[in-house]
This record gives structure tokens, sequence and C-alpha cells, in this order.
């Protein structure tokens, strides 16, 4: 789940962004979108492999300290703002934490591969809403059936996991629309390193009523530094250059892929085997993701 990917600002590049630059330039727009996805869901792999040291509350807390102090060395922001930027940012921040705590939380509980897919609902919520096509009646449809796939094929879920991941999918939706926001309200980085930090404090004193002393661990903390690289500061630079260089309805698309990846993974390095009819709703899903995406207006 990449969900650090706010619309730039028209400020200058960053050396991160000129280096990212100059690095992929070479490489297919699309190639750079599904290297992101590929990043972010590897992250979520290992990611949870930590929850039997530091449970879901920890490596969330430590995944988002390691992105923040990366991304505020990365772009140093200025905090010389307007009380209405920093509500803007405040807010953001808020809602960035409390999705990762609640995917964290669905993912303890579920495949990653479901968990993900649920969670997409969110941003396909956001959308559909105030479309007046039959045809997004239909892509509605289609993802409903996805879910009452999921709900039956493969035996009982965690009704809380799913809960859960509703909630991370609820998040994810206001956080696509507050990040508008903050595209609007700050320049290209400093927004983002800003509310990953707000994020930051807000996971941290769960984390650390949770896992307490085990955060400190040596081997703990370079896993949480790699699924901050993976889940976050990895995949916002691939997407920023790839978005630099393609229409955003069509890197809007390509991110429908996300939860067939996130199964895929799943499945290979978790060994996380899902039911047939699993695998045709995340099909569901991402169909009726690519073609809402597709068929919505510029500004959605």
């Amino acid at each position: 789940m990449n969900v650090d990917s706010t619309p730039p600002g028209p400020s200058p590049r960053s050396s991160l962004t000129a280096l990212a630059g100059r690095t992929f330039d070479a490489v297919p727009p699309p190639a750079l979108v599904l290297l992101g996805i590929v990043s972010v869901q590897l992250g979520s792999a290992v990611a949870k492999q930590l929850f039997s040291e530091v449970g879901s509350f920890g490596t969330v807390a430590l995944r988002l300290i390691f992105a923040a102090v990366v991304l505020m060395l990365v772009w140093r922001p200025s905090v010389r703002m307007t009380r209405r930027t920093w509500t803007v940012v405040l807010g953001y921040g808020v809602i960035l934490g409390l999705m990762n705590l609640c995917f964290y939380l669905a993912l303890d509980r579920l495949p990653l591969g479901l968990a993900v897919t649920i969670e997409f609902l969110g941003p396909l919520a956001v959308a559909l809403a105030g479309s007046r096509r039959w045809l997004d009646v239909v892509w509605a449809l289609l993802a409903a059936a996805g879910v009452v796939l999921l709900m039956e094929g493969g035996g009982d879920l965690d009704v809380v996991g799913v809960l859960f991941a509703l909630a991370a999918g609820a998040f994810w939706g206001l956080y696509i629309v507050v990040g508008a926001a903050l595209g609007r309200h700050t320049t290209e980085g400093n927004g983002l390193a800003l509310g990953m930090a707000v994020a930051a404090v807000v996971a941290v004193p769960f984390g650390v009523v949770d896992a307490g002393t085990a955060l400190l661990q040596p081997w703990v903390l370079i896993a949480g530094l790699g699924v901050a690289l993976l889940s976050s500061v990895l995949p916002y630079t691939l997407d920023l250059e790839a978005l630099r260089r393609m229409p955003a309805r069509v890197f809007g698309i390509l991110m429908s892929l996300e939860p067939a990846m996130a199964a895929l993974i799943g499945l290979v390095v978790l060994q996380e085997a899902l039911h047939w009819s699993q695998w045709i709703a995340v099909l569901c899903v991402v169909v009726a993701s690519a073609g809402a995406t597709r068929g919505a207006r510029p500004d959605v």
C-alpha cells in the first residue's frame, strides 16, 4: 500500500527527485509505478515478519519514525506556514498515522492480499463518489461482488481483521481528499515530510506501550528501517518520478494492480495461499478500480 504519494506542488525539485530523475530516466514510467507497487508490498511482507517480535503497533511505529527521519533529512521542510496550512498538515498526518495503524492491525489478522483488497475499497469509493455515469454503477457492483466472494471463499475470515481493513480503507479515502489539499497548500515534499512526522507522533505511543524495549533491538531497528524504505521512501520517489513523466489518470489505472500484487507477494513471500474464489474477488476489485479510474473526471 503506497500511501505517501501526495500530489506535488509547484516547488523546484529536491535533491531526492533530481537524483531520481537522473537514475530512472532510462526506465519507462509504467515500470517505475510497478516497481513502487512491488516495493510497498514487499515492505508489508517484511513488516508482517516483525509482528511476532514487536507487534503491529511496534512495527508501524518503527516504519513511520524512520520514514519521517529520512524524509525530514531529504526535504528539510520549513515550519514557517500559515495556521490554515498547519491545520491541513496536522490533519494529513493524523489520518496517515491512523490509516497505517488500522492497516497493520488488519494485516496481523488477514492475508496480505485480502487486507489490501478490502482496504482498496476506500480509494475506489472516492473515485466513484459523485459520479452520474451508469458505467460507474457497474464498477461499484463489480467491487461489491468481489467483497461477497472474499467473505464466502476459503473459510471464515477474521471479522475484526476485516473491520480494521475497512477502517484503513476509510482513512485511505480521507487521505486522498486531504492529500489533494496538502498539495495545494504546501510545496512538493514539505507537507509530506511534516505530515509523516505527525503520523509518527500518533503511532509511537501505541508502539512503545505494545512493544517497549523490544523496539530497541538492533535487528528490529534494521528491519524497521527496511520497512520504512520499502514502504514509504522508495515508492514515493518512484511514484513522484513516474507522475512527472506520465498522465495522472494512467498512473491511477496502474495503481489499481496493487491488490493483485499484494496477493502474489503474499503467496510467494509469506506462503499465504488464497482460495480460487478469493483470487477472483481480488480481480474484481482490480478491474473495478481500473475502470473507475479510467472514467474519472480529471479533478477526482
